[in-house]
């Protein structure tokens, strides 16, 4: 069986973080809006005070917590891997769970190569 391309990979920064914010808080929920007062920051959420519009996309898992991205900006960014990471610093958002630690969440983006993105692994929608 050959092993897919995944669309999402994180920092070991940012899963420290996650670790730490799942201890404190449970089951936790990514999303990555497409503007606004959030910009396209990503949010945590803990799981279930958000909840994904219909066509959003399920593109990973980070820490076995679902990411969920605005279906519009998926459109956009769907021939990129995103690579999550942590920045210090206050976010435009002020929602995410991280705020409070004086920290940020933040999308690195590359495009995928030609070969990648043959053997890209599916994404999953919101119904």
């Amino acid at each position: 069986m050959q092993i897919m391309t995944q669309r999402l990979s994180v920092t070991e920064k940012a899963s420290a973080l996650i670790r730490g914010l799942a201890e404190k808080h449970g089951d936790l929920l990514f999303y990555q809006a497409g503007g606004c007062c959030e910009g396209t920051q990503p949010q945590c959420f803990e799981k279930g005070s958000f909840y994904p519009r219909m066509n959003d996309a399920l593109i990973g898992r980070v820490e076995g917590y679902e990411f969920w991205v605005d279906r519009d900006l998926f459109e956009y960014w769907k021939h990129a891997h995103f690579t999550l990471d942590v920045v210090d610093g206050f976010g435009p958002g002020g929602f995410s769970l991280e705020s409070p630690l004086g920290k940020t969440f933040k999308i690195h983006y590359r495009l995928f190569s030609d070969e990648e993105l043959r053997d890209l692994a599916p994404v999953e929608r919101m119904d």
